[in-house]
């Protein structure tokens, strides 16, 4: 008999949720760890629990799905549950197992969890992982006064967006270049840098505290949007 998988679940859907945990009852080798309507309260479960398979939906208030999986220090196997198919080529960017477009069919399901035991026995059979040489360099470059900067990642503190330029921020030293946020947002690895505000991306481990709707980092306060505010919070301070 092959081990049970604990599964848990996250959707901020109550209907959802009880066709997962019907479909997971009908699976004996599934086991229900738990489930949760809010991603932050998946978050802290995720973080002190052990689970071998997530069903993750994606939009949800807060903290999306995608980015919650983000967050997750080796995330378990995950299957994505959504009504949107827009989200397909990130998912599988995040190498998720599945992509489970609702509404789904039990048999449809299967499929999913077949894909993720299959996956589960090959990571229980895996030798010592090598090196990633795909992962990202530790630094970015971009252009100051006509030469090219290379800015090392664990030296940035803020980034400053100024309509067509951006001036980013390190101990000591700032560097303006013209470049737009939004495409910077694009280059640097999530959630190690979060976008706070329409004007800030922030580096997360160099934020000291947070008070009201402002992140004290390195000497400097910077602003947090209101409607991001929760899940800034969520992502910094877990």
């Amino acid at each position: 008999m092959s081990q049970k998988l604990r599964t848990y679940c996250v959707d901020d859907e109550y209907l959802a949720l009880q066709l997962l945990e019907r479909y997971i009852g009908q699976v004996p080798d599934l086991e229900l760890a738990g489930t949760s309507k809010s991603p932050m309260e998946a978050l802290s479960f995720l973080k002190s629990n052990p689970v071998d398979l997530l069903f993750l939906d994606i939009q949800m208030p807060t903290l999306s799905g995608n980015n919650l999986l983000k967050v997750i220090s080796n995330p378990p196997l995950t299957i994505f549950t959504t009504a949107y198919s827009e989200y397909a080529t990130e998912a599988f960017d995040l190498n998720v197992v599945d992509y489970l477009l609702k509404p789904f069919s039990f048999e449809r399901f299967l499929q999913g969890v077949e894909k993720a035991q299959a996956r589960y026995r090959q990571v229980a059979i895996r030798p010592e992982k090598v090196p990633d040489v795909d992962a990202p360099a530790p630094f970015i470059v971009v252009k100051v006064d006509g030469r090219s900067q290379k800015i090392f990642l664990k030296d940035i503190l803020f980034i400053e967006g100024l309509k067509e330029y951006v001036r980013i921020h390190t101990p000591g030293k700032r560097f303006v270049t013209l470049e737009r946020l939004q495409k910077l947002e694009e280059t640097l690895p999530f959630p190690r840098f979060i976008r706070i505000h329409k004007s800030y991306i922030v580096a997360r481990d160099q934020v000291a505290s947070i008070e009201g709707n402002l992140l004290e980092v390195g000497s400097e306060r910077i602003p947090v949007s209101r409607t991001r505010r929760e899940e800034v919070y969520a992502l910094i301070f877990g």
